[in-house]
């Protein structure tokens, strides 16, 4: 499932599923040549940003959509959520095929530095590394790690915070996944950067 735009993020067109391009290699060149993505969008499912959980899990299963466009106060778009989403605030984190398959929190690196899921929590990570991050903000390392950006980092932006250095290893369009943590050589004021 795809969230289709036109010129800009607040003018969605509609939902794509995969699914419903597949016929497509079957036919001739020719229907291929006439295809129109528009004739594939099947209706967005736009919601409030203040739409209550359960409410929106009773809706997705009444109208059988599985994801909505999130719209905030101005209806321009603030994002997207899925049912998998709510789920995952329901019964925690889901695993499927496209997430990493870890068992631990924190694994060591073979070049010393660690791997750390953005879901640790900071009480956890604090722990095990003699540190003092607040968690009053935040709960978990990647919260502290996009407060210190600014915004959703993408793989391979690092910052420092605190005598380390994080560096994304994967994320995605709506939150940071996994990251490298060490202690910065360097010490320096707390920065973020891109590469």
């Amino acid at each position: 499932r795809y969230p289709v735009v036109g010129e800009n993020l607040d003018d969605v067109k509609g939902i794509l599923l995969v699914k419903d391009l597949l016929p497509l290699l079957s036919q001739s060149q020719e229907s291929r040549d006439a295809f129109k993505l528009e004739d594939v969008l099947r209706p967005a499912m736009f919601i409030p940003e203040s739409k209550r959980l359960n409410t929106l899990l009773k809706e997705f299963r009444e109208t059988h959509n599985h994801m909505a466009i999130v719209v905030d106060e101005y209806g321009g778009t603030a994002g997207i959520i899925t049912i998998e989403d709510i789920l995952e605030q329901i019964v925690g984190d889901i695993e499927d095929e496209h997430d990493t398959d870890e068992e631990d929190d924190i694994r060591t690196l073979e070049n010393g530095h660690f791997a750390i899921r953005a879901l640790t929590p900071i009480e956890d990570f604090n722990e095990r590394f003699g540190t003092e991050f607040s968690d009053d903000e935040f709960d978990t390392v990647g919260g502290l790690v996009m407060q210190q950006f600014g915004h959703l980092p993408g793989r391979g932006e690092h910052t420092s915070l605190g005598g380390w250095r994080f560096v994304i290893l994967n994320a995605d369009n709506r939150r940071i996944r996994l990251l490298e943590a060490y202690r910065d050589s360097e010490p320096a004021e707390d920065e973020s950067q891109d590469d």
